[in-house]
């Protein structure tokens, strides 16, 4: 029993209410837009049926809002509402005017409109007598404005309209659903779908209805944008980095630098279509259905692409960067094009038929390059087929479908010129070696789902790739970023960026990225005491730091550049900083009279690598003249190759004070002339030192020089070898992306024989084909007995054989059809008297060239026989 709400209560509710903060209007107006989930439900001939059972089986209480689309007739008022609403307890509703949708509602176009659905309302435009695609448009409007929460339905109907739609709708994160071929009473429509790779299940009509009655209650389509933000969060990485390595693991490819926001909505929509609320759920569901992940996969991959998307980027293309690029190029140069995530072609095409429109009479002369890559294998044999469903018109002009398309049973195909300079093949621009020496790059639907990381990655490859002048198109939401150095923008509208020429050279690392490690966390500290043995270890420590700060020798540790890398014990005596710029080269701040001695030392340790001894060295410190030992040992670090030197100081245990000396104020004589032999001593010392430092010092300068030199040398090579390796994987790539275009070819090739052998096997007529120079290329069975031709004929000249029948200037005859193109008539007879028509055509290549004649016999023998037989029968 609902409560009631008393006046008095009611107010204060509204002044709580008030006292709250208020949403922006940014908000408001996005949740009065997001509304209910819009389930569209589009169908032909044979949808009325469908959508009757779809309905009658199809819960009231979904908690969403359907709306019927079929190809009625618009001059005929429709009673389509009346009877649908005699199997749903729903209300139908015929739309008019504006309408918001409210759940648990059907609404039903009028039979001369066409609705769409614009920030959430359904509205009605003109309807368009020349395109009927009605489906399209209302399930493309669905997608822009419903986004994840909009659903397709495409049941029984004739045509391909709703193709594009559902398109539309799984890129956006919405769900798709078909009629199965075996219930739709026209197959057409549903299985357009259905083979263009954009339905999530074919199923009944009975099915599809329990199916989103199950998805009604799912999280995916109930949760707001913050509680989806919100459930994000719950998830743990480690789930979603399980999801990227078994991904990785079975197609080779790594999603974890993609846009996050974009990865989980996808991965929310397969959760949804398996019942599955939690991350952890679908990650070992994953891992045991190899289906599933070829399926994320795709989902992964998003392919929104059609033919001449944003037609003004097109134009201005073809106006004003296609004449820039050509006017650079010689009359028989190449022109290079590269579409990364080209998807099923149609970008490929639509660029390539822009060149060919620019190129004229002279396309020619022009050899033209348009190369297209993608993840999807699937995406890219459709590519390579180019095969497309009769929807382009909307996207296409006549004079284009005409001139650049060839019309099959109820599709598209390109025509062979187009097909024949583009080239298709799977690539990851993420870890793949790029394309080289190109004049454009067209990445219109990449970066933007993409991280910060594989952008920073992209951008300098696609710099590398293109040459000076080329130009690279990116998509209206995507920028260069930080590399502004490298691209200049051109045209703000269409994205079109032109390529600097760098000063210095920037790396270019073309190695993969690896997926983060998973962190480890270290071991947990120990709260209770410490074992004895570490207590008496660190004990042991303190006591030795003490001993050796009270009773070890001064000392210092220097490098190979005699710079002071640390002081050990009272260095005080020893060393002392001279005035001028701070120093800790031992050099300049060793006393001056250990200067000679110490250098001495040390230039014999490093060149012999053994530990010097110099002793008796004398100081004057503090009016005391002093003995010193100086010892170099000579070390390298256990992680390091580096030398290193121990310098230890050891003061005498003599001391002799220098008042000390004199006698009567006057030193003996024998000291004084010890003291002048160890002065003359120090001296020449000194100075064999100076002199061969001095002469080192030229030697290093010397070879310093040279080094540099052999530096700037080797530097140069190194580029140049760096230079050559990344044009050597960009020609590696190039050629084997050629190869797999020409394994291709030739296995289309290998078909094309089978069946050209097995239609020739099979037609009771004598034919045989003859080139120009009159070689037999091939011959029927049947023929083969009337010319007498046999397997190791082949290649023979036909006038070279001996035919069953005789037939008089057969040379002459056949000259004359190939350089007239003119189809002659010739009756001969046999031996028996049987009378036969020869034929004979000119045989024409694809290019329409003369290249042969092609020769056919009827038996008139029989058809005169036959034809007395009826005579008489009637």
């Amino acid at each position: 029993m609902a409560r009631k709400i008393h006046p008095q209560k009611r107010s204060t509710s509204k002044r709580a209410k008030s006292n709250r903060t208020r949403p922006t209007r940014a908000g408001r107006s996005r949740k009065k837009k997001r509304g209910c989930p819009i389930v569209g439900v589009g169908g032909s001939a044979g949808g009325f049926e469908a959508a009757m059972e779809l309905l009658k089986n199809l819960s009231p209480d979904t908690g969403m809002a359907f709306v019927i689309v079929q190809h009625l007739d618009p001059h005929h008022a429709s009673r389509l509402p009346k009877l649908l609403a005699r199997v749903t307890s729903m209300p139908v509703t015929e739309i008019s005017g504006e309408i918001q949708p409210k759940p648990n509602q059907i609404y039903v176009q009028p039979a001369n409109k066409c609705v769409v659905c614009r920030d959430g309302v359904l509205t009605l435009v003109r309807r368009s007598e020349k395109v009927s695609h009605t489906i399209d448009h209302f399930f493309e409007s669905l997608a822009e404005t419903q986004g994840p929460r909009a659903i397709g339905v495409i049941l029984s109907g004739s045509g391909m309209d709703g193709t594009n739609g559902l398109r539309a709708i799984k890129s956006g994160g919405g769900l798709t659903f078909a009629q199965d071929e075996e219930t739709a009473k026209y197959n057409t429509m549903p299985q357009s779908a259905i083979q263009a790779g954009f339905v999530d299940a074919a199923l009944s009509p009975a099915e599809i209805a329990r199916e989103l009655k199950r998805i009604a209650e799912h999280p995916y389509i109930q949760q707001s944008e913050d509680a989806a933000e919100e459930w994000e969060k719950e998830q743990g990485l480690d789930d979603l980095q399980r999801i990227f390595l078994t991904l990785k693991k079975h197609t080779a490819v790594d999603f974890t630098f993609y846009k996050e926001a974009t990865i989980n909505r996808r991965i929310r929509r397969r959760m949804a279509l398996h019942r599955l609320e939690r991350m952890d759920q679908y990650s070992r569901f994953l891992r045991d259905n190899p289906k599933e992940i070829q399926e994320l996969f795709g989902d992964l991959l998003i392919n929104v692409t059609r033919f001449f998307r944003d037609d003004r980027v097109f134009g201005v293309l073809k106006k004003r960067f296609i004449p820039a690029l050509l006017k650079q190029k010689d009359r028989k140069g190449e022109l290079r094009v590269w579409v990364p995530g080209c998807a099923t072609g149609e970008e490929v095409y639509s660029l390539a038929i822009c060149i060919l429109e620019s190129l004229g009479n002279a396309a020619a002369a022009m050899r033209i390059h348009i190369f297209g890559t993608d993840l999807s294998e699937a995406a890219i044999n459709r590519a390579r087929l180019g095969v497309y469903s009769t929807s382009i018109e909307k996207d296409v002009s006549s004079q284009r479908l005409q001139r650049f398309f060839r019309k099959l049973d109820s599709t598209y195909q390109v025509s062979r010129m187009v097909r024949e300079i583009c080239t298709f093949a799977r690539q990851n621009i993420t870890a793949d070696p790029p394309f080289s020496h190109l004049d454009l790059i067209s990445c219109r639907n990449v970066l933007i789902y993409l991280g910060g990381q594989l952008q920073r990655r992209c951008l300098p490859i696609f710099h590398y790739a293109l040459n000076p002048g080329g130009f690279l198109m990116l998509g209206p939401s995507e920028t260069v970023g930080p590399f502004t150095d490298m691209f200049e923008l051109v045209d703000k509208q269409a994205k079109i960026y032109a390529k600097k020429i760098l000063l210095g050279r920037r790396e270019l690392d073309l190695q993969p990225y690896l997926p983060p490690k998973l962190k480890v966390l270290p071991p947990p500290q120990t709260t209770g005491d410490s074992e004895p043995g570490d207590f008496n270890s660190q004990v042991q420590k303190v006591a030795d730091r003490i001993m050796l700060g009270a009773y070890a020798p001064a000392g210092v540790v220097i490098d190979s550049n005699m710079n002071v890398r640390q002081f050990r014990g009272k260095t005080g005596p020893f060393l002392e900083h001279s005035p001028g710029p701070a120093s800790l080269n031992l050099l300049h701040i060793v006393r001056t009279a250990l200067v000679p001695d110490l250098r001495t030392a040390i230039h014999r340790a490093a060149k012999t690598g053994c530990p010097v001894r110099k002793e008796r060295a004398t100081l004057k410190h503090n009016s005391e003249l002093l003995e010193i030992t100086i010892e170099v040992v000579p070390f390298k670090a256990p992680a390091s190759d580096a030398t290193w030197f121990l310098i230890v100081f050891d003061k005498a245990l003599s001391v002799k004070p220098i008042g000390k000396i004199k006698k009567n104020g006057r030193l003996r004589h024998g000291e004084v002339e010890q003291l002048r032999e160890e002065l003359s001593a120090t001296k020449e010392s000194l100075q064999a030192i100076i002199e061969e430092q001095e002469a080192t010092n030229e030697e290093l300068k010397s070879a310093n020089e040279e080094i540099e030199s052999s530096n700037e040398e080797l530097q140069s090579t190194n580029e140049e070898l760096e230079t050559a390796k990344e044009e050597l994987q960009s020609t590696n790539e190039e050629l084997t992306t050629l190869n797999e275009e020409l394994s291709n070819r030739n296995i289309e090739m290998i078909q094309i024989n089978s069946d050209l052998n097995n239609l020739l096997s099979s037609i009771q007529i004598p034919i045989v084909m003859v080139d120009g120079s009159l070689t037999v290329r091939r011959a029927t069975p049947t023929a083969a007995q009337f010319f007498n031709i046999r397997e190791t004929d082949i290649g023979r000249r036909l006038t070279e054989l001996n035919p069953s029948v005789r037939i008089p200037d057969l040379e002459s005859l056949l000259r004359d059809v190939i350089e007239t193109l003119a189809i002659r008539e010739k009756k001969i007879r046999d031996e028996a008297g049987r009378q036969f028509l020869l034929r004979v055509r000119p045989y024409r290549t694809a290019d329409n060239k003369i290249d042969g004649a092609v020769l056919t016999v009827l038996d008139l023998t029989d058809k005169q026989a036959q034809t007395t037989k009826r005579k008489k029968e009637k």
